[in-house]
């Protein structure tokens, strides 16, 4: 889509009007709804106004179905005009606006009243996106006896959701060192080591490194940001042109740090493939 979810943006989060209905979400718990929900299932946000009849219509089709989804899918309902940073993040050009989060990050999305059969279809490819790379996906469907969730990543997953990242870095930390293979768990090392770096970013971060594009820490502070901001081709862009501009220890710096980021999405996302060959090029 057009737009990106601007996490720095919605990171303090202002007083919204109450939406009602389960589903509910506002800038007030829109990283827990949907940013740290989405690291588990996809979540579907759908933006509607009390002015649409239509939106309206949309959103309780998708209550509807999102109480046949068995779990694979969370919902998310914002009203756009008591949530606008939340809209100018996602870059809303009309209401009714889906967009599906897996992972913090907009993997699809449509916009306008769509008949039941294409939203049903829609819903259904987005949870096959991300079948086996989200954990929360297929839970309910296996039909073999529960397995005991492991103790070792409620442990993890608690402090996250406490935003005690060092505590959930040490933990996932641990699992990886014991099982070196384990994917989930270096996916998830991953991804927090990431969130716990950017708490701290300087919101005038790009501006800085704009201004002075020589500057390497400020083009690696700025692409840590534009990923956070959801613009990770403008982050993979910006450190890869200082693969080009440098040489000896600083390219391998920043060839590095960007090796980091890729590590973030999945190796066969187009943006990353589009990027290993930019990164190719600049360094051959």
């Amino acid at each position: 889509m057009s737009g990106a979810v601007d996490l720095s943006a919605l990171k303090q989060p202002a007083v919204a009007a109450d939406v009602p209905g389960d589903h509910a979400v506002t800038e007030a718990n829109f990283e827990e709804r949907v940013l740290r929900r989405s690291t588990q299932v996809p979540v579907v946000v759908a933006l509607y106004s009390q002015r649409s009849p239509g939106s309206i219509e949309l959103v309780k089709l998708l209550e509807k179905l999102a109480g046949q989804g068995g779990g694979d899918w969370d919902l998310a309902t914002i009203e756009a005009e008591a949530n606008m940073r939340i809209a100018q993040a996602f870059g809303v050009q009309g209401i009714p606006t889906v967009v599906a989060v897996a992972a913090g990050q907009p993997l699809a999305d449509f916009t306008g009243n769509q008949p039941e059969e294409q939203v049903t279809q829609w819903i259904a490819a987005v949870v096959d996106a991300v079948r086996g790379k989200l954990p929360g996906v297929g839970a309910e469907a296996a039909t073999e006896p529960e397995v005991s969730e492991d103790p070792r990543f409620v442990a993890a997953e608690e402090a996250l959701e406490r935003g005690e990242f060092d505590a959930a870095i040490a933990a996932y930390q641990a699992i990886v060192t014991a099982e070196p293979n384990n994917a989930e768990a270096k996916a998830a090392l991953r991804q927090v080591q990431f969130l716990s770096r950017v708490q701290d970013l300087d919101p005038a971060a790009v501006a800085k490194s704009d201004a002075d594009p020589a500057d390497l820490n400020a083009a690696i502070a700025a692409a840590d940001l534009e990923m956070f901001n959801q613009q990770p081709e403008a982050a993979f862009d910006r450190l890869i042109a200082q693969v080009k501009r440098t040489a000896g220890d600083d390219r391998t710096q920043a060839r590095t740090h960007l090796l980091e980021l890729f590590e973030l999405f999945d190796p066969a996302e187009p943006i990353v493939v589009a990027a290993r060959r930019k990164l190719a090029a600049a360094l051959y």
